[in-house]
């Protein structure tokens, strides 16, 4: 295939339309490149651009030249080594280039190497993924509000003004204002044209009348020409309003186990997929709100800080912390107009007698609310009852429920496409 490179400049030096040629025909290198910026990456830096390296041999591009030209007559000398159909062995090179041996002379190729931007970097992160259920409900109370047209007025500024209207205004007023004097000219002058026509007679009482109707007519002309061609309250001004504009916005529920067992490196692990999600629901929703509920024995909701770094001891009830979640959706954000997400992440440890609790809790009051509900357990050992529990949950609500196993951080980008990956319809 051949490529044909633009080099002309838009505005600010930058040519936009070949770099988004670019960016597709090197999407596979760039998507490499991104999967593996995130699995090195703090979560401040998550949403920033990145700097894609390429190999020099994969972004060769073709120049015009121009050949010598003329008539030539060229003598090709034969050779005594080698006929038709033999193997000529590959020619070396000897420079220090990529992949070859290092030497003491030449200089090496370096990779080509770019910057992407922080919407690139997301667009590529999140490519190929969708959310499962979703739903943009339209929200009371926002913010937002865009200008509508709501018909003419007679104020306004001079940009404003509306001269289809305002020519419409005008010549309605002349024909109203002229339409009497017009018909009572006509009048007249069918008048006085039958006393041209009986003028054989030549009475003076004829002569006088005809010079009356001319009087009468030329007044009605003139009163017509002093009516003006635009007067000021035939302008008319383009009216907009303000109307709030519905605008769609989900709740993200982030519940994680702060109990002893759960270790700080566990917590770092579980704040790297609530930072994908939050992202990912960013750019679906106009506006995403979180609650974070962290739990041990007991729920409780806290903010970022305490969610991620607090330290708790003892043993562990998740159900506390879906009971809460429950309690905060039927307060707080009816599903009726909120598109709620809940995120749940956990070593895999419960109390004993409390997996079926958080059964009953996930599969007869949550999940018939939410648009989707995500389970990661971070533990490389065996399952747990939780496990069971939420696959029996899982084999209820194929598509609003969801788990995975998280065992290190370099699991956490795979887990999460797996999750969130575009499915058929």
């Amino acid at each position: 295939m051949t490529y044909l490179i633009d080099r002309r400049l838009n505005a600010k030096n930058k040519s936009s339309v070949n770099r988004q040629r670019f960016l597709r025909r090197y999407k596979n290198h760039i998507k490499r490149a991104v999967s593996d910026a995130i699995g090195q990456r703090s979560i401040t830096d998550m949403d920033k651009g990145e700097q894609i390296t390429i190999p020099n041999q994969d972004i060769q591009e073709p120049v015009f030249g121009h050949g010598p030209g003329g008539k030539r007559t060229i003598i090709h000398p034969g050779n005594k080594d080698f006929i038709k159909g033999d193997s000529l062995p590959r020619r070396q090179s000897g420079g220090g280039g990529a992949g070859g041996k290092a030497g003491n002379s030449g200089e090496g190729m370096d990779d080509f190497a770019f910057h992407i931007t922080q919407e690139e970097f997301l667009e590529f992160m999140f490519e190929d993924l969708e959310l499962p259920n979703l739903i943009k409900r339209q929200l009371a109370g926002t913010e937002s509000f865009k200008l509508k047209r709501a018909g003419f007025s007679t104020v306004g500024t001079p940009n404003q003004i509306n001269i289809v209207r305002s020519l419409k205004s005008a010549n309605a007023r002349r024909i109203a204002l002229g339409t009497p004097s017009k018909k009572k000219i006509k009048q007249l002058e069918q008048e006085l044209q039958l006393l041209l026509n009986n003028t054989a007679e030549n009475k003076p009482s004829n002569k006088t009348a005809i010079t009356v109707l001319r009087e009468e007519i030329e007044a009605l002309k003139k009163k017509l020409k002093r009516i003006p061609f635009i007067d000021t309250f035939d302008i008319k001004y383009n009216l907009s309003v303000k109307h709030p504009q519905p605008s769609a916005k989900a709740v993200m529920f982030c519940i994680m186990d702060v109990s002893g067992s759960m270790s700080q490196g566990t917590k770092d692990i579980a704040k790297r997929f609530f930072i994908l999600l939050y992202l990912f629901l960013q750019r679906n929703y106009d506006h995403t709100e979180v609650i974070f509920i962290r739990h041990h024995t007991a729920a409780k909701e806290v903010d970022e800080q305490e969610f991620f770094y607090s330290r708790e001891t003892g043993g562990t009830i998740v159900s506390s912390a879906l009971e809460m979640m429950k309690s905060i959706i039927s307060d707080r954000y009816p599903s009726s107009e909120w598109n709620i997400y809940g995120a749940q992440a956990s070593d895999g440890d419960n109390w004993n007698d409390d997996s079926d609790n958080c059964f009953k809790l996930l599969s007869k009051d949550i999940l018939p609310l939410v648009q989707h509900f995500s389970y990661v357990e971070i533990n490389p050992q065996q399952h747990q009852d939780l496990w069971h529990s939420y696959q029996r949950v899982q084999a209820l609500f194929p598509k609003a429920f969801a788990m995975q196993q998280i065992i290190d951080p370099a699991d956490i980008y795979p887990v999460f496409r797996e999750l969130f990956h575009r499915r058929s319809a």
